[in-house]
């Protein structure tokens, strides 16, 4: 379903997976440029009942990639108010920090929020691997 958030038009690809609501989220937009509109985002997705967001790493800003900047982490702090799961797919080879490696390997085996990297081997080109 396609919807305007923020001004921002967006598609929903929406799905149920072991009783849970998943919201696939796209745009040729910047999603999430700060934080404002990072936690309006998530919280408007979760008031329209979805347990799960999944997000292209291309549709938030570099800053959240920083670990140093505390974004990534305001961020983080809303899905677990929120009790959301979160999941960002894309290629993060670009990203040669290694603090960040260990953040997303560390978050990965948490599993309220996860990075998959859509260049591995590993991912299909279902959602299996996301959702």
């Amino acid at each position: 379903m396609k919807i305007v958030l923020q001004n921002k038009e967006l598609e929903i690809e929406h799905f149920e997976r072991d009783g849970k609501r998943i919201a696939e989220v796209s745009s040729k937009v910047m999603l999430i440029s700060d934080l404002e509109t990072g936690t309006a985002l998530l919280v408007d997705i979760y008031y329209q009942g979805f347990d799960k967001i999944i997000l292209d790493e291309k549709n938030i800003c570099t800053e959240f990639f920083d670990l140093k900047s505390g974004f990534a982490g305001e961020i983080l702090q809303t899905v677990s108010n929120f009790r959301l799961e979160l999941a960002v797919k894309g290629d993060y080879s670009k990203y040669s920090s290694k603090s960040l490696k260990s953040f997303m390997s560390e978050s990965n085996q948490l599993g309220q929020i996860s990075f998959i990297d859509l260049t591995s081997d590993q991912v299909d080109s279902t959602n299996e691997t996301i959702a």
